[in-house]
């Protein structure tokens, strides 16, 4: 007997677990957007921009044209999150951009080198532009990474 009503209980779950959470409000906070902080999206930024470089300077092109991405894909969604940040900052970013992947296509690491600088000094100025000059990118000297190969691996 007590068998068949631990089956009956679990059979249930489905059709009570929505109706709990319903009456609970927890539905109200599932539909609220979460919006990460600026300080947040600029750092995972940054990790970008270091993996970049030191997929770039394994001539790893396929990780680095991934990595540009991620970043490009970061600074669009800073823009759009937060319209406090002038789009001429954002819009200069673009042509720095567009020579660095035009260096990954190209697999230059030499114009790899000089476009991740020029990339380089628009983050400074953006932040500069931004008051945030006390927020310094340089072109990374050592990697952090100790968990990821950042040289091109064979086919396993």
């Amino acid at each position: 007997m007590r068998f068949r009503f631990y089956i009956l209980v679990l059979m249930a779950l489905p059709v009570l677990i929505p109706i709990v959470i319903l009456k609970s409000g927890a539905q109200d906070n599932a539909n609220e957007r979460h919006v990460p902080r600026l300080a947040d999206i600029m750092s995972v930024t940054q990790l970008r921009h270091m993996k970049l470089w030191f997929a770039g300077q394994s001539s790893n092109w396929e990780l680095a044209a991934y990595e540009l991405r991620q970043f490009r894909e970061s600074l669009i969604e800073a823009a759009s999150l937060y319209p406090g940040i002038p789009v001429t900052n954002v819009t200069t970013m673009a042509d720095p951009i567009q020579v660095v992947a035009d260096a990954i296509k190209a697999k230059d690491t030499r114009a790899f080198v000089s476009a991740f600088g020029s990339l380089t000094a628009g983050c400074n100025s953006c932040h500069q532009s931004m008051e945030r000059g006390y927020i310094v990118i340089r072109v990374p000297t050592a990697s952090p990474f100790s968990d990821q190969v950042f040289p091109v691996q064979g086919k396993p």
